[in-house]
């Protein structure tokens, strides 16, 4: 019989099959993470399975080690109970117990040196873009790529979903727990519903690198625009947005940021699960003056109130898309046309290619034949001589259209872009007009102002050099269609639904 190095509670089929799992999954695992050192490029798969799914199954099989022993050890002393104490004993002058002594601490060094290295791996690739973008690809795929073209593109996820401090990372990682169980059981929503509840005060996260009271002055913006003629006439405006904000500082609080909670605290309730409908606006300057605005065609009712969500105005009120940006189809077809992507020459291409936007697919592929079809369909009966000879041009202004519904829509998870409203501007969405405008007013009858002075000037509208196009001091918006003065009386949206009713 040979001779046993080991003491003999480590001699028994639990323990052996332990030893094995472990053995096996500690060298695959040392594998994979030289794979992950020496290849620049791996899959987020990779790290999943090295640095979470293994060391599970590494830990079971030492588990399986220490539990067979035990068993084994009560097994022993249940044989020979005259010659069991119950406690271990440990004689280095034994070269049994001194080989097992040698063995354990080894083992357990190597153990906690590659844990150490493990955790921290793992701790790496759960944080990552790749991680939260890419595991669940059905799920997060929406959110995924409008992240990708986003302002935020290079900031990572975790900055702006978790923050610093370990309390909310706790927080996000018991959360991520109930969405793994329902990606695996598919239980999620589709669409997955905003604005998310349990995300972190924008004040903790955005102001790390958005410094509210050092906003000051105005920024330039150009707003490019084609009209849904046979020549796509351009119709750019200027905007000098009025940022504003400040401190004592830098100077007054004005502009924009004069809603943040620098000098003035602004609460507001909300009728709806999104945001949209406010029924409530409560404002207090710097010298704690308050003014309260209500709903006049429809308060509150005292039953509403007590159980209604007081939320203090914070960047993501507004910036509610900052990272997820869904475009409509006449913004990004304008976007796309400005910048050369669809060929703004081709006539009527703006109204033919919102028109394919606008129509409802069941799933992506059958979207991509369709535009491809219909668009070819319509300069081959329309305009066979452009569709002829300017073959190149229809082609990739196919291929353009059918990037903006990549990047925009996504049937399969029932996301499009107007099913998440943006409350930047007041163009595509209700936005500033929640609150600003007739409808709240407070007990004397005092409104919440609307004049578009108040956040931008207009520099220049349209493409006509002449007199009253251009204005350093700002000019009255000019609708490019004349719609007999309607777009002074009610809000853009009244019209505007940003696909194909009208552009």
């Amino acid at each position: 019989m040979a001779t046993r190095r080991l003491p003999s509670i480590f001699y028994n089929w639990t323990t052996a099959v332990g030893a094995l799992i472990a053995a096996v999954t500690f060298s695959i695992i040392f594998l994979l993470y030289l794979i992950d050192l020496v290849v620049k490029k791996t899959t987020i798969y990779l790290g999943l399975v090295t640095f979470v799914i293994l060391p599970i199954l590494l830990i079971f099989g030492l588990a399986l080690i220490g539990v067979g022993a035990f068993l084994e050890r009560r097994r022993l002393a249940r044989g020979t109970p005259s010659a069991f104490s119950g406690l271990i004993r440990i004689d280095l002058q034994n070269m049994t117990h001194r080989n097992a002594l040698v063995l354990g601490l080894t083992g357990a060094g190597v153990f906690l040196l590659a844990s150490a290295v493990g955790t921290y791996k793992a701790y790496q690739k759960t944080e990552s873009v790749a991680f939260c973008g890419q595991l669940c690809h059905s799920v997060m795929h929406p959110e995924f790529t409008a992240y990708q073209t986003s302002p935020h593109a290079r900031v990572a996820c975790v900055q702006c979903h978790i923050g610093p401090g370990a309390d909310w990372f706790v927080k996000a990682k018991l959360s991520g727990a109930y969405q793994v169980y329902a990606v695996a059981a598919n239980v999620y929503p589709r669409p997955i519903p905003t604005p998310v509840r349990n995300l972190r005060p924008a004040r903790e996260t955005c102001e790390q690198c958005h410094w509210p009271e050092q906003f000051f002055g105005a920024r330039k913006d150009v707003n490019h625009h084609f009209l849904a003629d046979e020549a796509n006439t351009p119709w750019p405006i200027t905007v000098l947005i009025n940022v504003g904000g400040g401190s004592e500082a830098t100077g007054k609080v004005e502009g924009i940021h004069w809603h943040m909670a620098i000098a003035n605290k602004v609460q507001y309730i909300a009728r709806d699960g999104s945001r949209q409908e406010i029924a409530w606006v409560r404002v207090e300057d710097r010298t704690g003056k308050v003014a309260e605005y209500s709903d006049a065609e429809r308060p509150l009712t005292p039953e509403e109130r007590a159980r209604a969500e007081v939320r203090t105005l914070d960047c993501i009120d507004c910036h509610n898309r900052p990272s997820h940006v869904y475009r409509s189809p006449v913004q990004a077809v304008n976007e796309a046309m400005a910048i050369g992507r669809i060929d703004r020459t081709l006539p009527y291409i703006k109204r033919e290619a919102v028109k394919a936007l606008d129509a409802e697919y069941p799933d992506t592929p059958s979207a991509l034949r369709a535009i491809e079809e219909r668009l070819t369909k319509f300069y081959q009966e329309s305009y066979p001589e452009v569709f002829a000879s300017r073959r190149a041009a229809v082609d990739g202004a196919v291929a353009g259209v059918q990037r903006v519904y990549q990047q925009n829509f996504f049937p399969e998870m029932k996301v499009s872009w107007n099913r998440y409203p943006d409350n930047i501007g007041h163009s595509q969405f209700v936005g500033c007009f929640r609150c600003h405008g007739e409808r709240l007013r407070t007990a004397e009858g005092q409104t919440i102002t609307k004049d578009c002075a108040a956040c931008h000037s207009i520099l220049a509208q349209g493409t006509d050099p002449a007199t009253g196009t251009y204005s350093p001091k700002g000019l009255a918006f000019q609708h490019p269609v004349d719609v007999e003065g309607a777009e002074k009386e009610g809000n853009c949206t009244e019209c505007h639904a940003g696909g194909a009713e009208l552009y």
